[in-house]
């Protein structure tokens, strides 16, 4: 991206040096969530400090890249229609994360895979521009983010993680947040991707995890290889499907039929979309089940104006 290169980070920006790493290492093979990465920053950072100098000098230089990606990118319906763009960054961040669910609960834990999990709560953080997170999302952010910094404590202090979730009872758990260790500045173009060799967490209960809720479909199903992040050392042929259940189509959308005029709002339909992408993203990985699943949600929505 021919952009200017931020100056150095604010002290005040500690908390989106993340996103904006993850922009970096992103503007080649994803450039629209890196787009979208870097107005979470420009988002956030206006409301933390957008006075001082220094915080508006790099926020400026912050914006200059925005409209340069949008230059450049404007032809893509992600970049100028939102309800696509929220679509296509929520895609991703769940790819990374059933790519990162999959290699834990098959015991195969490593640096890549923590790297997984922490960016894509990151990744779910930047959904936060579209609106406010659904329930389902809230709870991906918070158990990624916990896995991520359980499973590297566990590999620093010599100890075997637990793939899975621990424990499924309560509600309250401490989040675990990273810390990375080394330079508080970034610059654009400059910064090598960290190594998740210096993920560091704060607050990690020692005990068991014991207050982990995962929504029903949140992990992998077994067969789905997801979105192999680069330099992961996997390659798709090391996967192999297993066999598939395939749900029963619902008998009563054969003969629904609406009450009346039925009225779709416009988050109807948003809502539509997302299960029909949903159900796409699902074919790209040969998971039939969930495809059906999906389908069978956004039929319904559309036929009777109801879930």
């Amino acid at each position: 991206m021919a952009a200017a290169a931020l100056p150095p980070l604010p002290p005040q920006f500690k908390s989106i040096q993340h996103h904006l790493r993850t922009a970096q290492e992103l503007d080649k093979r994803e450039p629209v969530v890196a787009y979208y990465c870097r107005l979470y920053a420009m988002q956030t950072g206006m409301k933390i400090d957008s006075k001082t100098p220094e915080c508006r000098k790099f926020l400026s230089k912050l914006m200059d890249q925005l409209e340069a990606m949008k230059k450049q990118f404007g032809d893509n319906e992600a970049i100028t229609q939102e309800i696509v763009g929220s679509a296509h960054v929520e895609n991703y961040a769940l790819n990374m994360f059933l790519y990162a669910d999959n290699e834990d609960r098959a015991g195969q834990f490593h640096k890549n895979m923590i790297k997984s999990f922490y960016t894509a709560s990151l990744l779910i953080d930047v959904l936060t521009v579209f609106g406010e997170l659904s329930e389902e999302n809230a709870q991906h952010r918070k158990y990624a983010r916990w896995k991520a910094a359980y499973i590297h404590n566990c590999l620093k202090n010599g100890e075997t993680p637990q793939p899975g979730p621990v424990g499924m009872e309560g509600e309250s758990f401490a989040d675990a947040e990273r810390e990375e260790a080394g330079s508080s500045s970034l610059h654009s173009g400059t910064t090598q991707p960290t190594s998740s060799s210096t993920y560091e967490a704060n607050n990690v209960p020692t005990t068991n995890y014991t207050g982990i809720h995962i929504p029903p479909g949140a992990h992998a199903p077994a067969n789905t290889p997801a979105e192999v992040p680069h330099n992961a050392g996997v390659t798709s042929n090391t996967i192999q499907p297993a066999p598939q259940n395939i749900p029963l189509v619902d008998p009563s959308l054969y003969s629904a039929q609406s009450a009346g005029e039925v009225r779709l709002t416009p988050e109807d339909f948003a809502r539509a979309q997302k299960y029909c992408k949903y159900a796409g993203s699902a074919l790209q990985y040969e998971d039939v089940s969930t495809a059906v699943q999906n389908l069978q949600k956004a039929l319904k929505l559309l036929i009777t104006g109801r879930e």
